[in-house]
């Protein structure tokens, strides 16, 4: 089963590295993961789509992750209200017959050209990971040249607090 966990995280050298190698020496598969600033000076928000076997697994991963010395806050959101997405970046030949095919294929999916060349044109998507993997089956009749793909972003929809918030700590 999946579970997206949302995590707080010191900005230092080395995080990353060890909240990886924590999923992997216990055989858990990250399907995506994502890193970036948070709001909040000197941290980091990780956001990990994580394949697990079951509720007490999950639970397992997340007393685990609690454990590391960096990580300030952790949070499974599967089971909340959440807002998701993911970016991709596709670069698909686009011949000049062809392209206002690819055209009226981006429109529905609110897509944008972001780059065009004689040869090709450069898409971005944005959206659930449903919606992104939707149009790339779209587009791939066209032929793909190059993908690249962020991996999702997430958190709760509105003020709702976490269930499962183990550790947390004022910042100062």
């Amino acid at each position: 089963m999946k579970r997206v966990i949302c995590l707080t995280v010191m900005n230092r050298p080395g995080v990353l590295n060890r909240i990886t190698n924590l999923f992997s020496k216990r055989n858990f598969n990250i399907e995506s993961i994502s890193v970036g600033l948070s709001e909040h000076e000197g941290m980091s928000r990780i956001t990990c789509v994580v394949h697990v076997e079951d509720d007490r697994a999950s639970e397992q991963i997340t007393k685990q992750l609690n454990k590391q010395i960096d990580v300030i806050k952790v949070t499974d959101i599967t089971d909340q209200s959440i807002v998701a997405r993911e970016l991709a970046l596709i670069k698909v030949q686009a011949v000049p017959y062809t392209r206002n095919e690819i055209y009226s294929l981006i429109e529905p999916f609110r897509a944008s050209v972001i780059d065009v060349s004689k040869d090709s044109m450069t898409i971005q998507i944005t959206g659930e990971s449903d919606k992104v993997e939707a149009f790339i089956d779209l587009i791939k009749p066209y032929g793909i040249k190059e993908l690249a793909r962020t991996g999702t972003t997430a958190f709760p929809r509105g003020t709702q607090r976490s269930s499962q918030q183990q550790k947390s700590y004022s910042i100062v």
